[in-house]
C-alpha cells in the first residue's frame, strides 16, 4: 500500500464502516451513506478492491475507493451506476470471467483534499489491476462542474473542453491527468445529482502489463 507522512492507504475493514458513513455524510451530505450491508458484501465478494486512507495519529477516515471486477460485454455503456455496481451491493463481481476493475467509488473527505489522497488510491487501483493481470480500469467519470455550463453547452461539449484543458472539472480533470482516456459521455449515470444533472464520462485506464488474446 501507499503512504505519505500523515496519512496510510490499506486494505478496508469493519472497523472502518462507521467512518466510511461519517465520511459519505461529509462529501455527499443530501445522499444517504454507504451502509453496513453495502460494506460488508463488497469485503465479502472483492476484499482487495477495498480501499481506506487513514490519519495517522488519530485513526481518523480521510478517504475510501471502492472496486470490482466485471466482464465489460455485459454491459452497455450508458449502464447506470447502480446497474455497474449491482445496487452499490457489487455482488455483481466477477472475476472468474471479467478482466475489467470498474471503479465505484472514490471519497476524500474535505478536511484533507489537497493532501494526495486521491492519487494515493489511484496508485493503489492500478497495482492491483497490474497483480491480478486485468486489461484495465474503467470508471463513470461524475461531471462534477457540469452543472455551471449546462445553459451553454452539451454534456459531450463540455467534456471535449475539459480534455483540452479549456474547462477544469473537479473528477474528470484529475482523472485525465492520470492516464485515463474518455470513452464516451452518458446520461443518467447517477440520477438526481445537482452537480453533474446526471452526465458522466466513461473512463479508460489501459494496464501496460496485462497480456490480452490475439
Amino acid at each position: 500500500m501507499t503512504s505519505s507522512p500523515q496519512i496510510d492507504v490499506r486494505l478496508t475493514t469493519p472497523e472502518d464502516f462507521p467512518g466510511i458513513a461519517e465520511l459519505s455524510l461529509a462529501v455527499y451530505p443530501d445522499n444517504p451513506p454507504w451502509n453496513v450491508a453495502q460494506l460488508t458484501s463488497h469485503l465479502r465478494v472483492f476484499p482487495e478492491g477495498q480501499f481506506v486512507a487513514i490519519e495517522r495519529g488519530t485513526g481518523r477516515v480521510a478517504g475510501m475507493a471502492s472496486s470490482l471486477i466485471v466482464l465489460w460485454d455485459d454491459y452497455e455503456m450508458h449502464t447506470t451506476w447502480r446497474g455497474f455496481t449491482d445496487r452499490g451491493m457489487f455482488t455483481n463481481h466477477d472475476p472468474a470471467r471479467g478482466h475489467t476493475l470498474y471503479g465505484a467509488e472514490v471519497m476524500v473527505h474535505p478536511d484533507f483534499q489537497g493532501r494526495g489522497i486521491g492519487s494515493m488510491f489511484y496508485d493503489a487501483r492500478r497495482e492491483l489491476a497490474k497483480r491480478l493481470g486485468l486489461w484495465r480500469i474503467r470508471a463513470g467519470a461524475r461531471l462534477r462542474g457540469y452543472h455551471q455550463y449546462a445553459a451553454t453547452l452539451s454534456p459531450r461539449e463540455y467534456v471535449d473542453k475539459v480534455e483540452r484543458g479549456e474547462i477544469r472539472d473537479p473528477t474528470l480533470s484529475f482523472q485525465l491527468n492520470r492516464g485515463f482516456t474518455v470513452l464516451a459521455v452518458v446520461g443518467d449515470y447517477l440520477k438526481g445529482d445537482p452537480e453533474s444533472l446526471g452526465y458522466a464520462a466513461v473512463i479508460e485506464w489501459i494496464n501496460p502489463e496485462a497480456k490480452r488474446p490475439g
